[in-house]
């Protein structure tokens, strides 16, 4: 019986794949960026209702101009993120070549970032920067990848550089999944080292309804902190949101 829900859902969530792709094509270059904005919040919404997952909200997002800066789980992150407040994602460039998937991740509004490329990320903090000095809200995950859910890997510093360019703050955040039930964490969604994309969406799938808790952090400006120094205390100031 759990394998059959599961093969629903995934069916659910696939024809919901598709709608998004035909809505990206022939609809959202006519919207203005307020209605762009929900409809990614919406659609993002709808996929995780598919899941089986709910979006629990503790503090208060920010209004641009912010950068954003979470830990990193799951391939569920940017869409927990959306559904939570639409914002535009740094990803790495390798996902704008994905079928449907490159599509759905440039249609959100991602900039794309070549990660082994240091002059690469000169060229995205330089529009970054551009877009935060235009009053827009962007986030990033530090970690650089995925963690196991446990604990955190080192920040990166790199990208947080915008926001010291543009004078702008940056918001920590902390993502965290649980059972619904039990409010145990779970680790289902995870996806990280040896998981397969399809093995964590399967275990997703077959997992029991799921929360997903974003909390939303302070804001913090550079106080004439280095990106570096600054990555040390976003991390710590994270650590301290999923506690």
């Amino acid at each position: 019986m759990q394998t059959l829900r599961a093969v629903v859902k995934l069916v659910r969530m696939l024809l919901w794949v598709v709608y998004g792709y035909w809505r990206i094509r022939t609809v959202f270059h006519t919207l203005e960026p307020q209605e762009h904005a929900r409809a990614v919040e919406e659609w993002s919404q709808g996929m995780l209702s598919i899941l089986g997952i709910t979006v629990r909200v503790q503090g208060e997002p920010s209004k641009g101009p912010v950068l954003m800066a979470a830990n990193h789980i799951s391939w569920l992150d940017i869409l927990v993120m959306h559904a939570a407040c639409h914002c535009r994602f740094v990803a790495k460039s390798e996902i704008r070549a994905w079928p449907l998937l490159g599509v759905l991740t440039a249609g959100g509004g991602s900039l794309f970032i070549e990660r082994t490329s240091n002059r690469d990320a000169m060229r995205v903090v330089h529009h970054m920067a551009d877009a935060l000095s235009k009053g827009q809200l962007l986030a990033v995950f530090p970690e650089g990848g995925t963690g196991d859910g446990k604990t955190l890997l080192p920040f990166h510093g790199n990208l947080l550089q915008a926001a010291i360019v543009a004078q702008a703050p940056i918001q920590p955040i902390g993502l965290q999944f649980l059972e619904a039930q039990s409010g145990e964490k779970s680790f289902a969604p995870c996806y990280h080292a040896q998981d397969t994309l399809l093995g964590s969406v399967w275990r997703t799938l077959c997992a029991p309804p799921l929360l997903a808790v974003v909390h939303y952090g302070n804001n913090q400006m550079a106080q004439g902190r280095s990106r570096r120094e600054w990555a040390v205390d976003l991390r710590e100031s994270i650590c301290g949101l999923i506690d």
